[in-house]
């Protein structure tokens, strides 16, 4: 338990810092992908974490990807959006016998086509809403919309990539 907890404010640090000095900066196509990698924080916790737990995580990782970008708590709704949704998403796509206890949300545990399920919607969720907010406005929506779906597709190759990078594989098939 406690090594979870450690893990996590290592990730939680790790990632801020990531996203705000080296992600902020790195906008492919013009500004149209911009990858918020940070999310995975939030995809990340334990499935057995309890809901007030994660809202209150992702506020304050909102806050301080807002205090980085200098934005008044747009990423900070976007993701309590995200981590409000994430165990809605959770039953919604829950094995038929349901989770196990101490199984992860990473491809190691549950495979990568759960997990593109998993991470894909609340991605884009995350991203379409701190898109939105953004711009504050629905003129231009089609703009804002591909916008976010380029940053939020990119996002997710990079949550797929630091998965196989970071994690040790459990099973000796992913898929």
């Amino acid at each position: 338990m406690l090594n979870e907890v450690v893990r996590n404010i290592g990730r939680f640090v790790i990632m801020v810092l990531f996203q705000g000095i080296i992600l902020n900066d790195a906008s492919l196509m013009d500004g149209m992908a911009i990858p918020y990698l940070y999310v995975i924080i939030i995809l990340l916790l334990p499935l057995e974490t309890p809901r007030w737990l994660e809202l209150i995580i992702g506020l304050v990782v909102g806050l301080s990807i807002d205090m980085f970008t200098n934005t008044l708590g747009i990423h900070a709704s976007a993701t309590v959006l995200l981590a409000f949704m994430r165990p809605v998403l959770l039953k919604w796509i829950a094995p038929r016998d349901g989770y196990e206890f101490g199984v992860k949300p990473t491809i190691a545990d549950l495979g990568l086509s759960w997990y593109l399920k998993y991470a894909g919607v609340l991605i884009l969720i995350h991203h379409v809403w701190l898109f939105f907010i953004e711009v504050y406005s629905f003129t231009g929506f089609f703009h804002t919309l591909v916008r976010a779906l380029i940053s939020a597709a990119f996002t997710l190759v990079l949550a797929i990539l630091a998965q196989y990078l970071v994690s040790t594989r459990r099973s000796s098939t992913i898929i």
